[in-house]
């Protein structure tokens, strides 16, 4: 835990939000959010920052000067990143590998230069896409996790760590992959100390949901103003699983690491929603409806997208027995405080979220 805290992405939904956290339960530290402001929507959280007392910063992971411009930090929380998993498919790769790989490397080395501890946000999607699809069966028109099934890291209880992780999982999966590798390598080499999470779907209050990402907003946007949405892929009959973490779970769970960084050293875990924060495409829909109470048609296409998964639900027990850290908030919960958060803003929102 450092008196100076750095948040890459720190503009962003899971990078602001987390620089709040942390300077609210630490108001003696300095707390610096770098971003680029690219995503759109990410301007309004300059406000929420200045307010709450946390230093902002326009730069990019990209440029390493940007980085090592910085003073000395004590701990970097890197939130950035391209986080669609259909970036680079139909168009250039450049931003996603530029953005999720050299920026890793960039903050990596000043990561090394302070010594600092590092809490790196990684994804789930490191896992490949046919090795999870292969052991899901369509039960009751709802995608399970195969019960017979022997792979390992795979149960009723959803995806382990010990995965398999041979396969292709994206171009978002595999920067995010190399990234960890890289991370390995960096804290051995230059003996600072780090934890890296595997994040499933993350939800909440300032996320800028769009088709590709952020996918609670999105469905709670569309039934607020009665704008189209659509069931993609597996038959079009929105069978896909998802669980849903809240974003005040996942900042809980960072300043726990931070806080007890020689606890989680070096270790790599699985952080999700969980099999009880999980349901189906048309199990969210009922939840937008709940939170909205609107109902609004919804149109089904049959053909699957690249990259899209029957089912991830996420398997918290290594974490939970490292920290004992749990999910306190439901899929409910995740969807009346978005919710709220939206009608709050709505004027300002309905440009960016449509």
């Amino acid at each position: 835990m450092g008196s100076t805290l750095l948040v890459t992405g720190g503009a962003g939904f899971v990078g602001s939000s987390f620089a709040i956290h942390w300077k609210k339960g630490h108001p003696g530290s300095t707390v610096i959010a770098l971003d680029n402001l690219k995503r759109r929507g990410s301007e309004l959280n300059l406000p929420r920052l200045k307010e709450a007392g946390v230093q902002f910063v326009h730069g990019d992971v990209r440029d390493a000067g940007d980085l090592l411009s910085l003073p000395h930090i004590d701990a970097l929380v890197e939130c950035s990143a391209e986080p669609s998993v259909l970036a680079g498919y139909g168009a250039g790769s450049k931003y996603v590998v530029d953005t999720n790989l050299v920026g890793t490397i960039n903050c990596l080395d000043l990561v090394a230069r302070d010594k600092a501890d590092l809490v790196f946000l990684s994804t789930s999607r490191v896992y490949p896409i046919a090795a999870i699809n292969g052991i899901c069966e369509l039960h009751d028109d709802e995608f399970r996790i195969d019960p017979a099934t022997s792979l390992s890291g795979a149960s009723q209880n959803g995806i382990a760590e010990d995965f398999p992780l041979a396969g292709v999982r994206s171009l978002y999966g595999a920067t995010k992959l190399a990234s960890e590798l890289l991370i390995t390598e960096y804290a051995d080499m230059h003996g600072f100390r780090a934890v890296i999470d595997r994040c499933g779907v993350i939800a909440g209050p300032w996320q800028m949901g769009k088709t590709d990402q952020g996918f609670v907003l999105l469905w709670l946007a569309r039934h607020l103003w009665n704008l189209p949405l659509q069931y993609i892929g597996f038959g079009g009959t929105g069978s896909q699983v998802r669980d849903v973490l809240h974003i005040d779970d996942l900042c809980d769970l960072v300043s726990y690491q931070l806080e007890h960084m020689g606890t989680v050293n070096g270790q790599t875990f699985n952080v999700g929603g969980g099999l009880s924060n999980s349901t189906t495409l048309r199990g969210f829909t009922e939840l937008a409806q709940k939170a909205t109470g609107r109902t609004i048609p919804i149109s089904a296409s049959s053909e699957d997208r690249q990259g899209d998964l029957k089912l991830y639900i996420t398997n918290n027990a290594l974490i939970q027995q490292a920290t004992g850290w749990v999910p306190r908030r439901d899929l409910q919960t995740v969807f009346s405080d978005s919710y709220a958060w939206l009608k709050e803003h709505e004027d300002r929102l309905r440009p960016i979220l449509t």
